[in-house]
């Protein structure tokens, strides 16, 4: 599994997911402290989520175009 390519773009991920639900809460009229926490468990939600599905693909070998993660080599074996 390639989890360091992994780690490195969900630490990209989590910080632009948290930031955007975050400001989505903060503009519907929330308080400052309940849209922090929000986006955050929202991001880890949504970060876990995706992770889980992908490490799926990747242990049963199904090609995921967007993920990209197979070899060339194992997708023509389909």
């Amino acid at each position: 599994m390639p989890i360091k390519k992994w780690t490195f773009q969900y630490s990209i991920a989590f910080p632009i997911l948290s930031a955007l639900f975050s400001s989505v809460q903060y503009f519907k009229g929330q308080t400052i402290s309940y849209s922090v926490t929000f986006g955050l468990t929202w991001a880890f939600i949504t970060i876990a989520i995706f992770a889980t599905r992908r490490a799926y693909n990747f242990k049963k070998n199904i090609d995921c175009q967007l993920c990209n993660d197979l070899n060339p080599k194992d997708a023509q074996r389909k």
